[in-house]
């Protein structure tokens, strides 16, 4: 072979076109077509999937929404409700119907008082009512006791209705300074329908009716004269007990030694029984003071009818000369076996505190308006009584 051989394989040109059946322009242009085209294609099918996934993108999102929105519609529709059912029974508006009875018991706090409530229908929620409670600067002297209210009142109104005593379901019973035991007896009976037997029966029981050891069984001037608020269902021992714990409180208010405590009753008592106004107790006490200091015998006409039974206007000059009276203070020195009646405070204050003054006397001249004389000498207490029978003759005695 020759080197001025053209090689079989050598591109031939000619006018711009490639002749070689696998090198020239007419043969590669159909292959670059075909590559453009795919690659068109898969660009579309890139975008097509694109959209695909896009689409399932928000679809997926949009079921996410809409069942987070049916859970949160279910849930919170259920909690929303409770919500509301809780707003509505926490405290309901009002004015309540029917009626409803309660028993606030000594030491209930706002709680307390609300279980209470709630328990029987009145409230809706403890804390509905402890709020309330919370609120009423009143609310801190509801009193122990039974009450006659509304089912299904706001709790506002169940703190209001407790601290009307229109609520209360008691007896109110008032005793006067200067009762006797059995006067009281008497006087309670009448408001509470205790029978009286059975009050006479407690007043023997000196521990049911908290009678200190210094009274020596005996309830006379222990019975503290007060306005009492008596629960329905109260024994004779309950109600009397009130009164001889009231008794013992006043005691220990004005500091009375416990030692001294019967002797204080006594002597006040004496004083109830014989003054009529409050300015003149303390010189009454002072009388007393100054005879039993010098021996004498007191002389307390109100002391000697308590023995005899009698009303004092009653007394004869026999039962004046009584000497088998041991209340007789005409003729027996000292003070009586026990107190004559039950003394007020006033009384009870005038005997710790006497007034000062050498009086030996006393005389009231004016029986209605309790005008009293006190005096120094016989002479003295004998114009006094003159002046007191002159009242009486006008008076038709």
């Amino acid at each position: 072979m020759s080197n001025s051989q053209t090689e079989w394989w050598a591109p031939a040109e000619g006018n711009g076109q490639d002749a070689d059946l696998f090198g020239g322009t007419a043969a590669s242009s159909q292959p670059r077509r075909a590559r453009n085209a795919g690659r068109q294609r898969e660009v579309r099918r890139r975008k097509q999937r694109r959209r695909r996934s896009l689409l399932v993108v928000i679809v997926a999102v949009m079921l996410v929404i809409g069942s987070g929105y049916v859970v949160v519609s279910l849930l919170g529709g259920m909690f929303d409700g409770n919500d509301k059912q809780a707003s509505k029974t926490t405290d309901y508006p009002g004015p309540g119907f029917g009626s409803a009875t309660v028993t606030i018991k000594t030491g209930d706090t706002g709680a307390d008082m609300g279980a209470t409530l709630a328990d029987a229908g009145v409230v809706a929620s403890v804390g509905a009512f402890a709020d309330a409670y919370d609120a009423n600067a009143d609310a801190g002297s509801i009193q122990p006791g039974t009450y006659t209210l509304l089912q299904e009142m706001s709790a506002s109104d169940a703190v209001e209705a407790l601290l009307n005593p229109a609520s209360k379901q008691s007896f109110r019973v008032t005793i006067p300074e200067g009762l006797t035991k059995d006067q009281i007896v008497a006087r309670i009976s009448e408001k509470t329908l205790i029978p009286a037997k059975d009050l006479k029966a407690a007043l023997k029981d000196a521990k049911a009716i908290g009678l200190p050891a210094a009274a020596d069984g005996d309830a006379e001037g222990w019975l503290f004269p007060a306005t009492y608020e008596v629960e329905p269902g109260s024994s004779a021992a309950d109600v009397l007990k009130m009164m001889t714990t009231k008794t013992v409180d006043v005691l220990k208010e004005n500091k009375v030694d416990k030692e001294d405590w019967e002797t204080v009753l006594n002597k006040a008592s004496l004083v109830e029984r014989e003054g009529k106004l409050d300015e003149d107790r303390p010189k009454m006490a002072r009388v007393i003071e100054n005879r039993l200091e010098q021996g004498w015998t007191l002389g307390i006409d109100a002391a000697v009818a308590y023995g005899a039974g009698i009303n004092g206007t009653q007394l004869t000059t026999k039962q004046l000369q009584d000497k088998d009276n041991p209340y007789n203070l005409r003729v027996l020195p000292g003070l009586p076996p026990t107190p004559i009646a039950s003394p007020g405070e006033a009384s009870i204050k005038a005997v710790l505190k006497p007034a000062d003054g050498t009086w030996m006397y006393w005389c009231t001249v004016d029986p209605e308006t309790g005008e009293t004389v006190f005096s120094h000498t016989q002479a003295e207490q004998d114009a006094a009584q003159a002046k007191l029978n002159a009242w009486l003759d006008a008076h038709d005695g």
